[in-house]
């Protein structure tokens, strides 16, 4: 009779304590779960989070498309050399490379530090009437002095370009204006692929030449 109590005993108890443990166990278990779905949320926002700085500080605009994919006209290519070295290495910036090296000013924009260059494309010199850019070519005070007039003393970010006038290194000011990935130069040049990165400058390949007032 009492070893029939004692069993009856343990069942019961047995019984209560179950239960608990399976309570336990679930609640152990919802905890994990949400610890795992909470580490692959912080997971997933933290690559969201990289992936737009890195594509924030891309080169943008429809103009790319003509960059190299690859070698030392590339965009990875040319933030490896100095600016009048990476232009001459993108054929759509040939005729500029050719003017620059004509005014002398190639060891003068590699050797500056920290400076931003709005760099007209072939497409924007041809607009120029032929005898007039021939005559500018052979005139190389005329020629130095466009051709500082794109180069400006300091580091333009998108962001800085937004509204903005500023020294250009020719001595006069030019004005910027846009946002997102649509920007203006005075008002008349448009950049076609902006935010290109070489060792030296931040350069704006842009559709027209700029011409200073003075």
């Amino acid at each position: 009779m009492n070893t029939r109590i004692r069993r009856t005993a343990v069942v019961l108890a047995a019984a209560a304590v179950l239960p608990v443990a399976l309570s336990a166990c679930s609640d152990s278990g919802s905890d994990s779960a949400k610890s795992d779905a909470s580490t692959k949320a912080s997971a997933t926002d933290n690559s969201m989070s990289g992936s737009d700085a890195t594509t924030a500080d891309q080169p943008f605009g429809t103009g790319c498309a003509a960059v190299p994919k690859s070698g030392s006209g590339s965009f990875d290519g040319m933030a490896q050399d100095p600016v009048a070295t990476a232009a001459s290495n993108n054929p759509a910036l040939s005729t500029l490379v050719a003017a620059v090296k004509k005014a002398g000013l190639v060891d003068t924009l590699n050797n500056a530090q920290g400076i931003t260059v709005f760099a007209p494309t072939n497409d924007a010199f041809a607009k120029i009437p032929k005898a007039t850019l021939d005559k500018v070519l052979a005139d190389k005070a005329q020629l130095t002095k466009i051709l500082t007039y794109h180069v400006v003393g300091q580091k333009l970010t998108p962001t800085n370009l937004e509204k903005g006038s500023f020294d250009t290194l020719e001595k006069s000011k030019l004005t910027t204006s846009g946002s997102g990935e649509s920007y203006t130069v005075n008002d008349s040049a448009k950049v076609v692929c902006g935010n290109v990165k070489t060792a030296n400058a931040n350069v704006y390949i842009i559709d027209t030449v700029l011409m200073p007032t003075s």
